[in-house]
């Protein structure tokens, strides 16, 4: 699933993205709608992990089928 993807199907990620992430807020997933860098800092941001593997984690839910 490439960045492009994550924006044609974003209400239907926005769910599985709840479920991984539930520390991100409803705003914060509305917010971002398929932008991944902002997804990425959000999850840094509520997670409180280093930028590479916030990164690493949505690169990792971006190839989940």
């Amino acid at each position: 699933m490439n960045r492009d993807t994550i924006k044609g199907q974003w209400k239907q990620l926005s769910g599985k993205i709840k479920a991984k992430w539930g520390k991100l807020t409803d705003d914060d997933i509305d917010v971002a709608e398929g932008n991944f860098e902002y997804l990425v800092g959000k999850v840094q941001e509520r997670y409180g992990i280093a930028r590479d593997e916030a990164e690493k984690e949505v690169r990792e839910f971006n190839r989940m089928p």
